[in-house]
């Protein structure tokens, strides 16, 4: 009797989270919903928008900004894509204010001081990186891409018998190329939070991060090598921001470290390296 009792005093709560995770996610699918209708409505100067540094690299060559639809239902999943990806990065901050609403209450005063600067600087660390792409990287890139076309359709080109190449792009090629850029640039930027978080959580150190050091460059210089172009230049930045922004992690970490120290200190409990290894040492001998 007693056993079914404890039963259902433990189902309860269980119940009662999974009702507040209910209600969360309903209130956040229903942001990101009407977040959705309003980009759908307004795709075309979204995509307007994007389609800025393509347009600037193209009048930089004397060239018409012209992109085509290849399949006849394109443009439509062109006009969805906007909308969805519009829609979640505008819904977001209601996303994520759920989300704190249903971790908070299972949160320590000190931890919730602790995790709501992540939880606000990740986003705008994001659309840092997001900014950082579309107004450094994409005019690079599409600028070293269209260096590839020739000639043209003239006399001259038909007396040297020069095969033009000409620019004719697609719509939904271009849309995920430049989505391709943004979102890669936006994740890069994430890792000062990442690696503060974890530095937080006791999980990585700033010596730890420091002696990583050389095999964080050959990690670098890979996602360089892969979310950038073939162009040295644009992988270069990319490496370079990346890579400071990984010093600037190691630096965060260590200023936690010794926030951690202080209060530890404060509170009675720091214990100095050399007294914990000579009490290992001393509790390891026979």
């Amino acid at each position: 009797m007693s056993s079914d009792n404890q039963l259902d005093d433990s189902a309860a709560p269980l119940i009662e989270h999974l009702a507040e995770l209910r209600t969360r996610i309903l209130y956040a699918l229903a942001a990101f919903i009407v977040a959705m209708v309003l980009c759908y409505a307004v795709w075309n100067p979204i995509f307007n928008f994007l389609t800025k540094p393509i347009c600037s690299a193209l009048a930089d060559r004397g060239q018409n900004c012209g992109l085509y639809l290849i399949k006849l239902q394109e443009g439509f999943f062109v006009a969805i894509n906007i909308s969805f990806l519009g829609g979640f990065a505008l819904s977001f901050p209601i996303i994520g204010y759920q989300m704190w609403r249903f971790v908070a209450p299972g949160l320590y005063r000190a931890e919730k001081n602790a995790f709501l600067p992540f939880l606000i600087s990740s986003p705008i660390m994001f659309f840092l990186g997001a900014a950082f792409a579309y107004y450094v990287i994409l005019p690079l890139a599409f600028t070293f891409f269209l260096g590839f076309q020739q000639g043209g359709f003239d006399a001259d080109s038909a007396a040297n018998q020069m095969a033009a190449i000409g620019f004719q792009g697609s719509v939904q090629e271009y849309l995920s190329l430049t989505i391709k850029f943004v979102m890669a640039f936006g994740i890069c930027f994430q890792l000062p939070v990442l690696l503060s978080l974890m530095g937080k959580a006791g999980l990585v150190s700033a010596a730890g991060l420091s002696t990583m050091r050389k095999y964080a460059v050959v990690a670098i210089l890979l996602v360089a090598a892969v979310a950038t172009p073939p162009d040295v230049i644009s992988q270069i930045i990319l490496f370079v921001v990346v890579y400071g922004l990984y010093e600037v992690s190691i630096l965060l970490v260590k200023r936690i470290e010794k926030k951690r120290e202080a209060q530890m200190r404060a509170d009675g409990a720091w214990i100095e390296p050399d007294d914990e290894d000579a009490d290992e040492e001393e509790a390891t001998r026979p």
